[in-house]
This record gives C-alpha cells, sequence and structure tokens, in this order.
C-alpha cells in the first residue's frame, strides 16, 4: 500500500490541470489504468482492469476530448514536478534532456494525421514502410540513490500527418525545437544540454537552442565536414576578412592524426574493461558558422564515430558519456509500447474522409472551419492520452528508483532474469501495483472522493484477475 500512497502524493499535484474535480477523478482512473493494466487494447483495457461497468467505457472516451482536462497545464505541471521527485543527471550547470522520434503504427481508415511513413530498422521483423502516427519525444536523465541513469519522459507529440495551413512551413526539426522550448519554459533560469542522434545535427536545431543559452551533443555524420579558423594577415586587407580556413573531412583528419588519438577506458554505461581512443578539435563548422567541438571515437566494437558538442568547454569524455545515454530513451519507448501501451489509442473520427494506403499528409486548408475544428480535436484525444502516458511512465521509473527494495517484496511473480540488487524495470513496478490495488482501495490511505467514485462505476463480484473487488 505504501507504494499507492507515493504514486497518488505525486497524482495530486496534477488536480491545476483539471478544471473540475470529476475530470480530475476520471484522470485518475486512467492513470491507474495506465499502470496496471495486463493488456493493450486502448480504452477497454482500463475498464477490464478496474472492473468498472459498461458505460464507464464511453465516459472514459469522452474524457480524452474534454476541453476540461488543460493539456499545457498538465504538461506544464508534471515538467516542474519531475526534478522535484528525481535527481537531475547534470553536467555543470546543465540539465540534460533527450529528444528522438517514434513512429506508432496505426491501420485506422478514420484517423487523422495517419500517414505512410518509412522506418529504418537492421531487425527483419519490421516493415520499411508502415501508416501510423509520427512523433518526437522529448524526456529528462534522471538518476535514483543507487546511481542508476533513466529516461524520465515529459512530452510526445504527433508533428507529421496533417497540414492546416499551405503557408505552413515548418519541418519536424521546427517543430522539435518547439516542443523543447515548450517543455523548458517550466524550468526557470535552467540550461540544458540536449542529446540527440545525427538527424538533428542541423542549424534549424543548433541557433534556436544557442540563442536561448542551451547546448547541443549529437552524432555528426560520417561524410562531416569542417573548417580551420582562418589565419589572421599579418596586414589588413581590402574587403571583408575570411572567416573558413582550410577545409579538412573528419575521416581524413581521423586518419592522418591516428598517433595523437587518446586512449581512456570507456564512460559509457553498462560498458566494463573497455578502451576506447578519440581524438578532440574544435572546428568551424559551416551550417551554425561557429567553432564547434568535435570527439572523433575509435570503438574497439562500434568502430569510428564522430561526435559534436556545441559547448567547447564540455570535456571529451563528458561527450561521450551523454551520447552514450542517447540510447536511454530508446529503452524508454520500448517500456511505453510493451508496458504501458502510450501509443495504443483507438480514437476514430466518424466524420473524416477516409484515408488511402501509402497516402501522405491531410491538407485541411480547403476544408470547412467545422472539419478542421473535428480534426484538432481528435489529435486533441490523442495527445492527452500520450501524455497521461508519459506521466504514468514517469510515477512508475519513480517508484522502481526511489522505492525499488519494497517494489521487489511486493513482486509476487517469477522474472528469469530477476535481480533484487538491480532497480526494478516497469513491468515489475506495474506487477507490484496490480498486486497492492485492492489492499489501497480498501484502506484510509485512498482518498475519499477516489473511492467513492470508483464505488459508483464499478461492478460487483471479481475482475478478470481474479480478484474481488472493492466497492
Amino acid at each position: 500500500m505504501d507504494l499507492w500512497l507515493a504514486w497518488y502524493h505525486c497524482v495530486k499535484t496534477l488536480r491545476p490541470a483539471c478544471r473540475r474535480q470529476r475530470t480530475f477523478l476520471w484522470m485518475v482512473v486512467v492513470l491507474i489504468g495506465l499502470s496496471i493494466r495486463a493488456d493493450l487494447a486502448g480504452v477497454t483495457s482500463f475498464v477490464r482492469a478496474l472492473g468498472l461497468c459498461p458505460g464507464a467505457y464511453l465516459l472514459l472516451l469522452h474524457f480524452f476530448h474534454s476541453t476540461a482536462l488543460d493539456l499545457g497545464a498538465l504538461t506544464s505541471i508534471w515538467v516542474r514536478l519531475v526534478p522535484t521527485i528525481f535527481a537531475p543527471f547534470a553536467v555543470g550547470p546543465y540539465l540534460v534532456c533527450l529528444a528522438d522520434g517514434i513512429k506508432a503504427p496505426k491501420e485506422g481508415r478514420k484517423m487523422p494525421a495517419v500517414k505512410s511513413l518509412h522506418q529504418e530498422s537492421d531487425s527483419n521483423s519490421k516493415p520499411p514502410f508502415i501508416m501510423g502516427h509520427s512523433l518526437q519525444a522529448i524526456s529528462l536523465l534522471a538518476s535514483g540513490p543507487t546511481g542508476h541513469v533513466v529516461s524520465v519522459p515529459l512530452a510526445a507529440r504527433i508533428h507529421e500527418g496533417i497540414v492546416l495551413s499551405n503557408r505552413d512551413k515548418r519541418t519536424l526539426l521546427d517543430k522539435m525545437v518547439g516542443l523543447f522550448f515548450a517543455v523548458v519554459a517550466a524550468w526557470v533560469e535552467k540550461k540544458v544540454i540536449l542529446v540527440a542522434d545525427a538527424y538533428y545535427a542541423s542549424r534549424k536545431v543548433i541557433n534556436p537552442l544557442f540563442a536561448q543559452g542551451h547546448q547541443l551533443v549529437t552524432r555528426a555524420r560520417v561524410n562531416a565536414v569542417a573548417y580551420y579558423p582562418a589565419p589572421i594577415p599579418k596586414r589588413r586587407r581590402r574587403g571583408r576578412p575570411r572567416l573558413y580556413g582550410d577545409k579538412v573531412r573528419l575521416r581524413d583528419l581521423a586518419r592522418d592524426n591516428k598517433a595523437a588519438f587518446e586512449s581512456a577506458p570507456s564512460p559509457v554505461y553498462g560498458e566494463q574493461n573497455v578502451t576506447l581512443r578519440y581524438f578532440v578539435a574544435d572546428l568551424l563548422w559551416r551550417p551554425v558558422g561557429r567553432i564547434v567541438r568535435f570527439v572523433l571515437v575509435d570503438h574497439p566494437v562500434r568502430g569510428l564515430i564522430f561526435l559534436l558538442a556545441t559547448d567547447t568547454a564540455l570535456k571529451p569524455l563528458e561527450i561521450i558519456q551523454l551520447y552514450g545515454y542517447r540510447f536511454k530513451i530508446e529503452t524508454g519507448f520500448r517500456h511505453a509500447v510493451q508496458v504501458l501501451g502510450a501509443y495504443a489509442y483507438h480514437f476514430w473520427m466518424m466524420a473524416m474522409t477516409p484515408i488511402r494506403r501509402r497516402s501522405g499528409n491531410q491538407y485541411l486548408h480547403r476544408k470547412t472551419a467545422e472539419y478542421r475544428r473535428q480534426v484538432q480535436r481528435k489529435i486533441g484525444a490523442y495527445h492527452a492520452f500520450i501524455q497521461l502516458a508519459c506521466i504514468a511512465q514517469g510515477l512508475l521509473l519513480y517508484l522502481a528508483t526511489s522505492y525499488g527494495s519494497l517494489v521487489w517484496t511486493r513482486f509476487r511473480s517469477w522474472l528469469r532474469t530477476m535481480n533484487p540488487n538491480q532497480p526494478p524495470s516497469e513491468l515489475v513496478v506495474a506487477y507490484a501495483l496490480r498486486s497492492d490495488l485492492p489492499e489501497f482501495l480498501a484502506s484510509s490511505g485512498c482518498h475519499a472522493d477516489l473511492k467513492k467514485f470508483l464505488s459508483r462505476y464499478r461492478q460487483d463480484g471479481e475482475d478478470s484477475a481474479g480478484r474481488r473487488r472493492v466497492a
């Protein structure tokens, strides 16, 4: 029961995002369902997990579409709450955020923003083209009491598929920067290092971040080119002074400076007894017109890797360590998909023109105002579901890092790879919460309004797991 008390203590802080108490109670029901459900079949799984009556299904659908839930306020409150319940991973004065994109398969012909997407993967189980939603996400890198580093999801939004105006020329990079600024706006006077993959090594990302005092750590492309600073002439000549000196390819730079590479134990998490070699060069990068730090890493397994950091004060091993942590957001995506079903929503728009297979963006500038309003309402429901899933996953990570030993004692199952000396995963925490839910609902620790609200919509008897329901 202590797990649920800590969980509910955090959830209570989200109350200002709801205009009515009833809306807040439905939000609590959704967060409980996301945390304990055993199947990922959309909203119906919440009904089964909590043993709700069939009429609660339509009420849950209405909740996700309701304007009584302020998505902007909910995101802002959650972003401010995360640094208070986690210990943010910091490098000097900077917090560390991770950014990446994810594609959620969707087959609904009446789901706005569904389009044909290409996905690159070395796995034979993933088709190269799918129909689905393209999202971008921001997470915060945090460490637990034992030093275990986790990626706490902050926000995720659908950034492709819908074009409301033919004058909207924003790219995915522009939308990612907008999402990043919307997230970090809740952290007053805090600067952030954003860690992302090579796709985000672009002027459209670096210049806006640099203008606000933030930094970027990313991976440079294999064909990247940089310039030495132009030499200062002894006598001033006519015209504009040169900015760029000799051109150099990073591949050639690594080949010509093999003897200058330094050796060091790998700072990447999970790597032990691994020695890598690196070389540092501060060079001018033409896309941004300023000096950036390149770290050329010769890894014994992964080969030659080029890393880029906009802050030249960062040490080479810090840059390598930060980029190594980028994979944490990939792990978070896996748990979000497989454990919480963060993208398993199925909200259809009955009045929508059906989309065709392999179709692209849906252009709405010639549609009626009512049609555009309905599309935006549906997109808002998707974003509400996704944001609540981010919060539910963050709460599971909070319990895993702060109450790890208690979670293992309440985990009434078995895993082949279980290690009680390590922080539990989101799956283990979900099992522990599932087993403790009847005790929590029957105790005095459960809020009276929540207990009364659930007793109104729950059925008598036993739920799908065979447990006696608590009225």
